[in-house]
């Protein structure tokens, strides 16, 4: 499981950058994009910290970072989607990969503190 997250994150951010680099942004939706671009890449670096980590307690808290970052990273999505109108069918895909990524982060929290 834990590879699986860490390659789908990593795949998420490749195509989020990808996505995000193919836009022509105005100065008010480059904000929002640099702001989807920090926290979209802090998800997949803190599973990335988390397999790496020397405690169940540091593991959890990585875990917990990372959610917290990919649930930003919906709301940067949805205020380009919205504030700016964008609708196409990759910022879709990109929103319902970060969906399931929110919930695999959120089943092995649960997990994790299930276990104690």
């Amino acid at each position: 499981m834990g590879n699986d997250i860490k390659y789908r994150c990593y795949q998420f951010s490749i195509k989020m950058i990808r996505y995000l680099k193919s836009k022509n942004w105005d100065t008010f939706s480059m904000v929002a994009a640099k702001q989807v671009m920090r926290s979209a890449m802090s998800v997949g670096a803190n599973v990335v910290e988390a397999a790496n980590s020397s405690s169940r307690i540091e593991f959890k808290r990585y875990y917990e970072i990372a959610l917290k970052s990919s649930n930003e990273t919906k709301y940067w999505f949805c205020i380009i989607r919205d504030g700016f109108e964008v609708k196409d069918e990759v910022l879709k895909e990109l929103l319902k990969e970060c969906d399931e990524i929110s919930k695999i982060l959120a089943s092995s929290i649960l997990t994790i503190k299930a276990s104690k």
